[in-house]
């Protein structure tokens, strides 16, 4: 065996000479040198019994809100609804805004499926649907009736041109349901709505 070092015994001893030469000025830190970090708190995060208990207390008291809800509709009511596009307006109301809600400008604070329901259970679930939204400062809102001639799809625009806090509705845009659904709005502390200049 020859006494000459190893290739990695050549490159460790040129490790450790760079290490010193790099690291020549600094002292060594005596005891009384420390500095302790302080880490930030994290968050209080609650605990998730709490969060449960949260979303109980907000899904009860939403239901309580259902079942307490009236709804103004009548039943002997019949529009006369327009041929094609589902659209509407109240008085006085700018028409600019269904054309807004054409657009898909508003997006929903509330999506509420009525596919399916008898007309009871539909007009109970609409008129809790407007009252939850308009609670819970929401002015915008999609209804969804379904498609092709079932009865929901024909009592749905009467109904909600009965209600006296709907401003206006119109199909909803493809991706909101188009012919099966329609996007509306609200008269809410929120909205002040002024046509553009």
């Amino acid at each position: 065996m020859s006494d000459e070092p190893s290739d990695r015994e050549k490159l460790e001893r040129e490790a450790r000479a760079l290490f010193r030469q790099a690291v020549a000025g600094a002292k060594r830190i005596t005891a009384n040198d420390r500095v302790v970090r302080q880490t930030p708190a994290p968050h209080a995060k609650p605990a998730q019994h709490q969060v449960h208990q949260q979303r109980r207390a907000r899904a009860a008291a939403s239901q309580v809100r259902r079942d307490q809800a009236t709804h103004p509709f009548s039943s002997q009511f019949e529009p006369a609804l327009p041929e094609g596009v589902m659209k509407y307006s109240a008085e006085g109301v700018n028409p600019y805004l269904t054309k807004q809600l054409r657009r898909g400008d508003f997006s929903p604070d509330l999506v509420v499926d009525l596919h399916g329901l008898t007309q009871v259970e539909a007009q109970r679930d609409l008129a809790a649907a407007i009252q939850d939204c308009m609670h819970n400062q929401g002015y915008c809102m999609n209804v969804i009736h379904g498609v092709g001639t079932g009865v929901l799809r024909q009592r749905v625009p009467g109904w909600l041109m009965q209600h006296p806090d709907v401003l206006a509705f119109h199909q909803a845009p493809l991706e909101w349901g188009g012919q099966g659904a329609l996007l509306v709005l609200l008269r809410s502390a929120m909205l002040d709505w002024q046509q553009p200049e």
